[in-house]
């Protein structure tokens, strides 16, 4: 049974805490892991509790040295509007702007911007969250986490072969401030996050078509292996392969039946960039198939996409069966190799994501029939990229959906570690009691 308490200031929520009724806290239900159409058939047999925090109040601001405060439910377009008339720029973009900043946070969710300025772990400079006895505490990114942590130092070094990585198949637990991000609320509630900006810059945005990735991987791999040269002029590097476009009124594709890796880069650096990255791709690509675009059609195009995954899946009553898959570029053909068995099984699918960071979304869109069919193929799948190191779910976080597949990831120090920081900053377990820290039987 599902039961939702809506709160509309901070000592309400607190209040709640101090209750100590196990729950699960949410914002805007943008989350792909958490599916929030599909609870209540999952939590019929038992209580679910949930607290919405899309009501508190909220606020913005900007530092003297350009960082962003928020406060409360403020999402990522709404910031990117702020910053504009700040001449600023947020480091990140997920796809789907109506996000809001502390949840994403909670899930260290990286968004496409990554590739020039990294992760939105190494963009938090502060954070508040409420913790298990309702009280705000203020941690930064220079305070290092506690050593007194059973397991914490194995933990630590399990991690480091991650290191590379958006996100691992456990959060970092360096600093303090890592308690909160990547862990999903289960160490407490994120009620003010500070962020590092970037001045506001002239942007060119780039299409070039090429082959399916289906029929022919070389042009995709030499392309992926050549940008890694050019991420100080390139800000966004992404694919939607064609299956993707189908899911877009005729009169909006572009691709000419092909996939299409598109770019967003520094106006500054477009000339050279031109001479010295796109003479280049065009040795294996046309070059009447590299073309400019309008920002406006890229963004629209970018969050058609996931979009259309959830409304299709929604429709179907079937829960999302996608990837969130990381590896090293060294393993990008492997990856493409691996998402080409997923495209023989008969079922529709699509592929698009973070062309240059090789962190590719393959979305199988079963019908209800063939659910479970492509849930086993996942589990093979990731069962592969264990094998060879790769991250599992580098961007959008574990929640519900994905806990199966993390398990093997998982050594006994990381479940050691996992525990004594729920004993530590969750003693009576009254945090999203379901997510994937809750280790009590060891």
């Amino acid at each position: 049974m599902i039961k939702t308490f809506r709160y509309k200031t901070i000592e309400e929520i607190k209040n709640h805490i101090k209750s100590e009724l196990p729950s699960f806290y949410f914002s805007s239900q943008t989350s792909t892991v958490i599916p929030y159409d599909k609870l209540e058939d999952r939590f019929k047999d038992t209580n679910f509790n949930m607290v919405d925090l899309s009501a508190l109040k909220s606020s913005i601001d900007l530092t003297s040295d350009n960082n962003l405060i928020v406060r409360g439910p403020i999402s990522w377009k709404e910031a990117k509007i702020f910053l504009k008339d700040h001449k600023r720029n947020i480091q990140t973009a997920p796809t789907e702007e109506l996000a809001l900043i502390c949840a994403g946070a909670a899930t260290s969710a990286t968004g496409e911007r990554c590739f020039h300025y990294g992760t939105l772990r190494s963009q938090i400079v502060r954070l508040k969250y409420l913790n298990f006895q309702g009280q705000e505490i203020e941690l930064t990114h220079s305070q290092t986490i506690s050593k007194d942590i059973t397991g914490l130092k194995e933990y630590q070094n399990q991690y480091k072969k991650y290191a590379k990585f958006k996100n691992a198949p456990f959060p970092r637990f360096e600093k303090e401030i890592d308690l909160l991000i990547g862990t999903e609320g289960q160490l407490g509630v994120i009620t003010e996050v500070e962020i590092k900006t970037a001045p506001l810059e002239e942007v060119n945005h780039l299409f070039m078509l090429v082959p399916k990735w289906e029929e022919n991987i070389a042009v995709h791999v030499k392309i992926q292996k050549l940008i890694q040269n050019f991420r100080e002029e390139v800000v966004v590097c992404e694919l939607i392969d064609s299956n993707g476009f189908n899911y877009l009124p005729k009169e909006e594709r572009p691709n000419k039946n092909k996939d299409a890796i598109f770019l967003e880069m520094r106006s500054t650096y477009f000339e050279s960039f031109y001479e010295d990255f796109i003479t280049k791709v065009t040795e294996f690509i046309n070059e009447e198939e590299i073309f400019e675009i309008a920002e406006s059609k890229f963004h629209m195009i970018r969050a058609a996409i996931p979009r259309a995954v959830y409304e299709i899946n929604s429709h179907k009553g079937v829960i999302k069966k996608g990837t969130d898959i990381q590896v090293s570029s060294e393993q990008f053909e492997l990856l493409l190799n691996e998402y080409k068995k997923c495209s023989m099984m008969g079922v529709d699918y699509m592929l698009f994501g973070h062309f240059g960071d090789a962190h590719l979304h393959f979305n199988f869109m079963p019908s209800s029939e063939q659910a479970t069919k492509c849930q086993e193929q996942l589990e093979i799948l990731y069962s592969t990229i264990q094998k060879i190191g790769g991250s599992p779910f580098a961007e959008h976080g574990i929640g519900l959906i994905k806990q199966d597949f993390i398990k093997q990831y998982w050594t006994p120090e990381v479940l050691k570690t996992f525990k004594s920081l729920k004993d530590l900053h969750d003693p009576k377990r009254i945090f999203f009691p379901e997510g994937f820290m809750n280790i009590d039987d060891l």
